[in-house]
């Protein structure tokens, strides 16, 4: 559309230049100023042409008419059609009778009685714009007039009316479609939808770029039964090395909504702020190191989660989660050494208050990477991490890790054993501070350290058949501990907290010491590839035998499949078995089909961690999620998920759906419910999302993937259907 009309303002403008313009015709007479060509007359301009049956040249009004059958066109890409058209050179007048006008590549087409232009701007008057068959056109807009302008790109179009086919389906008096493909300030698609709890919800985003480092995206938005507000996100570029983003938000909930639905808050707000530099120290402190800085920042705040629930009407763009992360990382790495700062702040968004929630303000962290002596034979590092463990009330920790693992390797037997041999020296250090209103214990400054010992020794051997290639490992890891030194907090609370039942105690918040057992482990992997060396399967064994006191016990058995049944049927598969208990603790199953059109995707997670059972605590997950789809050819496709909470018994989310796909238009249906968490003020809770969503997309005005329409959301229910 955007090459069409352009094309359409430079063929009726060359004339008007200096530039020699050329008139071919079969016949040609003069009398006086009148010059009147017959038969097959060309109007050639550099590579733009003009073609009709007759055409009259007034020498003195400047005034060049064609008649019948006139053609214009720029190349193979653009063309003209009309039976009247009217170029005055000194008036810089250009008239069309009828106007049609064809893009080859996009095949939009307008079509209408006139069209007149006048420098760079267009009046055209009643007519019918599609990017369909022009036969039998699926969808056209009928306008009773339109306004273009060839400098800032803008079609308007008067009374629009849409039909699809010939029934009509929306009429706007104004309609404004922009025809750049550059980045320009305007408005974006607007969103629609209905609900009987929040009444008619409409918003229109406005884009604003008035420069190239810089745009302003505004989203006001309302929903006339449940209140107003709107969304704001500023996108810049400061940089060639960095860019980032800021995103906010506030929407205020009419009394009679907050109030039947007991919300927390009436008024929703937060922000979102992302950043990201690649060589953050030399940009900003004009230094020239060698080794790579960076900088990372995504800073997140809300008074509550619906402030993310109302962001958008379409619920599948939404993640939301019980905590709110915010972080900020920052490094500088070179070839030995790695430095880095974190900070990290979580958001319980199921509280009302923040204030006992753990914080990582900040964690510094120091690495020194892996380094060889002797022949590549001994490998060592080290890495020290120093977290602010920090609350603002209650009791907080400041705790430094230092780890050095120390590895001498070698292989023998022609290279077919590969053996290595690992001591870790392991210490932490813990410095409490801050009060507690209820004490839940006496924290002691103190230290733990220790050193541990691992030998490990593998083998791979593979073998290449006349249809594929088998691949088998061995391997073996054997695990002993060795020295350790201990005082103030780690001694008073190692016999409570190594007790897996009072692991989520408040005694235990700031323990995370586990046990060095002697163990070892066992594990078998195989490999199956095809003459095309694809893998056809993926198999590993892995047993864990533990020594601890005098006996001996099995650890966990873990098994792990990856097996491509068939081209399109694939099954994966992890599990681990516990002795102790003769139970699984673990079970995760996915099998995914996908050919002739069908796509499956079905899994099952299924947990036990053996612990007690309480009223706020379940030992157990078990959770189902499906989907499914079918393009029965390149128009029709259809969709369906389901995502269930066996545990708990509750269905996450379900959706349903089709999408009818043709060269200048989609048309979809989807039904959709989603378990949505909201803030009430008796605590948190969840509520059932129902909407049903309409996708039209009139191509090419539209794209695909753009997101529904128009949505109509159903009321809200506390169990789905």
């Amino acid at each position: 559309m955007l090459k069409l009309l352009t094309l359409l303002v430079v063929l009726t403008s060359f004339l008007y230049a200096s530039d020699k313009v050329e008139i071919y015709a079969t016949s040609m007479d003069s009398q006086d100023n009148i010059v009147k060509a017959t038969g097959e007359v060309t109007v050639v301009y550099k590579d733009y042409f003009l073609s009709a049956q007759n055409a009259t040249y007034d020498k003195k009004s400047g005034e060049l008419e064609l008649f019948g059958n006139i053609r214009a066109s720029q190349g193979k890409n653009y063309k003209l059609l009309g039976d009247y058209a009217r170029l005055n050179i000194a008036k810089k007048e250009r008239t069309f009778k009828p106007f049609f006008m064809l893009e080859k590549e996009s095949k939009v087409w307008i079509s209408a009685d006139e069209g007149c232009a006048l420098n760079k701007d267009f009046d055209i008057s009643s007519g019918v714009m599609s990017g369909c068959n022009p036969n039998d056109p699926l969808w056209k807009i009928h306008f009773s007039s339109s306004t273009y302008n060839s400098d800032d790109k803008w079609l308007n179009i008067y009374n629009a009316r849409i039909f699809i086919y010939d029934i009509p389906v929306f009429y706007t008096p104004y309609f404004g479609y922009s025809l750049d493909t550059t980045r320009r300030t305007g408005l974006l698609t607007p969103a629609f939808g209905t609900s009987a709890v929040e009444g008619v919800y409409y918003e229109q985003p406005i884009y604003i770029a008035e420069q190239n480092w810089w745009d302003l995206e505004l989203k006001p938005q309302v929903r006339t039964s449940r209140g107003y507000g709107g969304y704001t996100t500023f996108r810049f570029v400061d940089s060639k090395i960095s860019k980032g983003e800021f995103t906010t938000g506030y929407f205020k909930e009419k009394d009679s909504y907050f109030k039947s639905n007991n919300l927390a808050n009436d008024t929703h707000y937060g922000y979102n702020f992302l950043y990201d530099n690649s060589d953050v120290i030399n940009q900003w402190f004009g230094t020239n190191f060698k080794g790579q800085s960076g900088l990372y920042m995504d800073l997140n705040s809300m008074n509550d989660v619906d402030y993310i629930n109302l962001s958008t009407n379409d619920t599948t763009q939404n993640a939301t989660a019980t905590q709110n992360l915010s972080r900020v990382n920052l490094f500088y790495n070179t070839d030995n050494n790695y430095f880095g700062a974190y900070f990290k702040y979580y958001q319980d968004l199921t509280k009302v208050s923040n204030e006992d929630t753990l914080q990582k303000l900040p964690t510094f962290q120091y690495h020194r990477y892996l380094d060889t002596l002797f022949g590549d034979h001994l490998i060592y590092s080290l890495d020290m991490q120093s977290n602010n463990i920090y609350r603002e009330v209650g009791k907080h920790v400041t705790q430094t890790d230092l780890n050095i693992p120390i590895t001498l390797q070698t292989s023998i037997f022609d290279e077919y054993l590969n053996t290595s041999y690992k001591a870790y020296i392991y210490a932490q250090h813990s410095k409490f501070s801050g009060t507690e209103t209820v004490k839940t214990g006496n924290y002691e400054n103190g230290y733990f350290a220790r050193n541990y010992h691992v030998f490990s020794a593998s083998s791979q051997v593979s073998r290449a058949f006349e249809d594929f290639t088998h691949v088998v490992g061995f391997g073996s890891t054997y695990t002993i501990g060795g020295a350790e030194t201990k005082t103030g907090f780690y001694v008073d609370y190692e016999t409570f907290c190594s007790d897996a039942n009072n692991k989520n105690t408040p005694q235990c918040e700031f323990y995370n010491i586990t046990a060095i057992e002697e163990e070892l482990k066992l594990d078998f992997t195989q490999y199956l590839y095809d003459i095309e060396g694809t893998q056809i399967l993926y198999h590993r064994l892995a047993q864990n035998i533990s020594y601890q006191n005098s006996g001996n016990s099995l650890g966990e058995l873990e098994n792990e499949l990856d097996y491509q049944i068939t081209k399109g049927l694939k099954l994966y598969n992890n599990m681990f078995y516990n002795y102790d208990q003769n139970k699984l603790s673990k079970l995760y199953n996915q099998l995914t089909f996908n050919e002739s059109g069908f796509s499956v995707s079905f899994s099952h997670l299924y947990k036990d961690t053996f612990l007690e059972k309480t009223a706020t605590y379940t030992p157990y997950t078990s959770y189902i999620t499906s989907s499914a789809s079918y393009t029965y050819n390149k128009h029709y496709s259809y969709d369906v998920t389901y995502n269930y909470d066996v545990e708990s018994s509750l269905k996450k989310s379900a959706s349903i759906g089709f999408l009818y796909k043709k060269r200048c238009w989609d048309f979809g249906l989807k039904y959709l419910e989603n378990n949505r968490p909201v803030l009430t003020d008796t605590g948190s809770t969840s509520i059932y999302d129902r909407y049903i969503y309409f996708t039209v997309v009139l191509k090419p005005m539209m794209s695909s993937g753009s997101g529904p329409l128009f949505e109509y959301k159903l009321p809200e229910t506390t169990q789905g259907l």
